[in-house]
């Protein structure tokens, strides 16, 4: 009888220990198996230069979002961008994302003015002003080649 006793404590303790690690998971991972807390919208982007699906949002250096979805749009030639945003966020149809570097290398994240006037955006509507990646190499290599040609 003690064994059986035992037996069911280990048995309760291991399952306990799962559903634990389990919703450690979900918390730590924003699954959206219990819901969404975000709204979407989209933005479009001539270059997105090496931003990546899970990437922050900022506004003000305060993350608001990640990116979700990255798709060209075939008929425009540009990057259509999933903004998955904070629901509480209130975004209007003149805010304007920008893609910036953390750093001089670092990652790269949407930087998020929200804007202030005009109409709110609705749930999947595009951002239209946005400002696309720098791309660092071809600032360099042209800072350093025009500077051997006016040196010539």
């Amino acid at each position: 009888m003690n064994q059986k006793r035992t037996e069911f404590a280990v048995g309760l303790f291991i399952l306990v220990g799962i559903l634990a690690i389990l919703y450690l998971a979900i918390q730590i991972g924003s699954s959206r198996i219990l819901g969404s807390d975000s709204k979407v919208v989209e933005a479009r982007f001539s270059n997105i230069g090496g931003l990546n699906e899970g990437s922050n949002i900022m506004i003000a250096g305060v993350k608001v979002g990640v990116v979700g979805n990255i798709r060209l749009d075939m008929e425009n030639l540009v990057a259509m961008v999933e903004l998955k945003l904070n629901n509480d966020l209130v975004i209007y149809d003149d805010a304007i994302a920008s893609i910036k570097t953390n750093g001089l290398i670092g990652d790269k994240y949407v930087a998020l003015d929200p804007g202030g006037g005009g109409f709110e955006l609705e749930e999947g509507e595009p951002i239209v002003d946005t400002e696309s990646a720098v791309d660092i190499e071809s600032l360099i290599s042209r800072f350093a080649f025009g500077s051997l040609e006016e040196g010539e």
